[in-house]
């Protein structure tokens, strides 16, 4: 959910496709558990007549459903409506990708830094979550300690976002880039990008101008902090940033300030003893962009910006 991931060397406008502004009809409920119940079944399909089916592991075939893992409070990528089900791109784009192997794409909530332990765990068949893809997570190492922590992960790429930082609206406190943020407090998501910049921007901090960061389960819990005061900014992906400053207190509450930073793939994360389900993953994927109906998910939710032409495995830096 964050641009969630490890760092790269800042660059303002490095990115090869900035998502665009959200465009997203209707006053979307921005509503998200924490806990880690399974959600509503996303997608269906006949396996007998879906064009991929032959490329799944056969045990999943036989089960007839890819288990998801994903922090369900990630608006517009992935969150519950005000009837409760789950929507957003990752959902449509997973559903999308069931007709095309023939099952079904049941996405659980969970909280994010817990997900790729869930791989680990047997939980979770794959992630899929805003999760950035980046090199400390293929590998399965700590990016703030640099020591080894898993066997790390594969992933299967489908969009490309940036990070940002917001206020309260009319409330900026000086704050345009990152290093302004010394001697204030931001609110974030544990686990995510925005961490891990904010931790590097803390390190530069001179004396006397302390970076405070408050990190919290969801990117929800954030927002909150931030719109009651209790921190003077927060930061997420730039595609869950532009949806809180257009919904939220209808467009009221939060501003965006500076430009977006650390441009990366997010991707499906899949277990490094799993290439048989990647595979048949990146397949889906390009046939869903292939068709047409990828173009038209990411337009519905305002994320056609950073559409790719074609999956790749393993893509992040």
């Amino acid at each position: 959910m964050t641009a969630r991931s490890t760092r790269r060397t800042t660059a303002a406008h490095s990115r090869t496709a900035a998502v665009g502004a959200i465009a997203v009809a209707g006053a979307l409920l921005l509503s998200g558990c924490g806990d880690q119940t399974k959600d509503k079944d996303t997608g269906s399909g006949s396996s007998s007549s879906a064009p991929l089916a032959d490329k799944l592991p056969a045990s999943v075939r036989e089960k007839g459903v890819i288990r998801v893992g994903s922090d369900i409070a990630y608006a517009p990528v992935e969150f519950k409506d005000s009837s409760g089900n789950v929507v957003g791109l990752d959902p449509d784009l997973g559903a999308a990708m069931g007709k095309q192997l023939g099952v079904k794409v049941d996405f659980e909530n969970g909280t994010f830094d817990a997900l790729l332990t869930g791989i680990r765990s047997g939980r979770y068949d794959i992630a899929m979550s805003a999760m950035t893809d980046n090199k400390s997570r293929q590998e399965g190492i700590d990016p703030t300690t640099g020591k080894k922590v898993g066997e790390g992960v594969d992933f299967v790429d489908y969009l490309t976002a940036g990070v940002s930082i917001y206020t309260r609206k009319g409330d900026t406190k000086g704050i345009t880039t990152w290093s302004d943020l010394c001697g204030k407090k931001i609110a974030l998501e544990r686990g995510t990008v925005s961490e891990d910049l904010a931790k590097a921007e803390a390190k530069k901090c001179p004396s006397g101008k302390k970076l405070t960061v408050e990190a919290f389960d969801d990117d929800q819990q954030a927002q909150t902090r931030l719109r009651s005061g209790g921190a003077d900014a927060a930061s997420s992906d730039f595609p869950v940033a532009a949806y809180a400053v257009k919904t939220s207190g209808g467009g009221k509450d939060f501003q965006i300030v500076g430009k977006q930073v650390e441009a990366a793939p997010y991707g499906i994360a899949v277990g490094k003893n799993n290439t048989q389900l990647r595979d048949a993953l990146q397949a889906a994927v390009n046939a869903v962009i292939k068709s047409g109906e990828y173009q038209k998910i990411l337009e519905k939710w305002g994320a056609q910006d950073g559409a790719v032409k074609e999956s790749a495995v393993n893509g992040g830096k």
